[in-house]
């Protein structure tokens, strides 16, 4: 190990460097490591948090295809699916735009989607739309029902109770709002208003224990790809 670290204690280092979107220091790190495929077998925990490093490092360095075969290499648990999900849709999305020459809409990131599917190493197997998962939709769609105008406090419930951002919470109610406007508009009929009397289901955190959802959130990673964050 380096400088005699356990692998334990490589791991941490890993972790923490990753957290604080350290990626230089992260790379000067890694270099430092023998790594072999012998040196973790079995993919142990502190295994993982070093490829999961590596992964992260190879997507700041425009590597791609190292990327793409560390994510494909070794199975995942699913603490590290967020991380690597979303380094896998945004190394397939630049790569798309610099052949294309021009950013991507919403279209043509479901092209990519479509083209290059998450691999089951970092995938549970549960289907998802847009990357929201469908019991997470279930939660929204079923508070959607009864009250489409969520406060700020109540986006922040549904967020933890889906395990989405309260940005993406926000984000669905008002997609689904404008989406309801126009079907009620091609059909004459009127939309529910913010001002309607709703009693809304019940409290976002009930959700969470049926959720099971993993304590582990995935780092920040502005630090991964500035102005190319995977949009929802």
């Amino acid at each position: 190990m380096a400088m005699g670290f356990s692998q334990d204690q490589v791991a941490c280092v890993c972790e923490v460097l990753l957290q604080g979107g350290c990626m230089e220091r992260l790379t000067a790190f890694l270099c430092s490591l023998p790594f072999t495929s012998s040196s973790y077998p079995g993919l142990q925990p502190g295994a993982e948090s070093v490829l999961k490093a590596r992964a992260a490092v190879a997507f700041h360095q425009g590597r791609f295809a190292e990327l793409y075969a560390l994510i494909e290499g070794s199975t995942f648990s699913l603490r590290s699916h967020s991380l690597l999900q979303q380094l896998w849709l945004r190394a397939h999305y630049l790569e798309a735009e610099l052949q294309r020459g021009r950013p991507l809409g919403a279209v043509g990131k479901y092209r990519v989607r479509r083209k290059f599917p998450l691999p089951r190493t970092i995938w549970d197997g549960e289907e998802t739309s847009y990357c929201f998962k469908e019991r997470s939709r279930c939660v929204l769609r079923e508070w959607y029902c009864q009250k489409p105008y969520p406060s700020p406090r109540e986006k922040r419930d549904l967020a933890a109770a889906t395990g989405l951002t309260a940005t993406q919470v926000s984000n669905w109610f008002k997609n689904r709002r404008q989406r309801d406007r126009a079907a009620q508009s091609r059909e004459g009929g009127t939309f529910q208003s913010s001002e309607d009397d709703l009693s809304p289901p019940v409290s976002p955190s009930s959700f969470l224990p049926c959720l099971q959802l993993s304590c582990a959130q995935p780092p920040p990673l502005r630090h991964l790809g500035p102005g190319h964050y995977y949009r929802y």
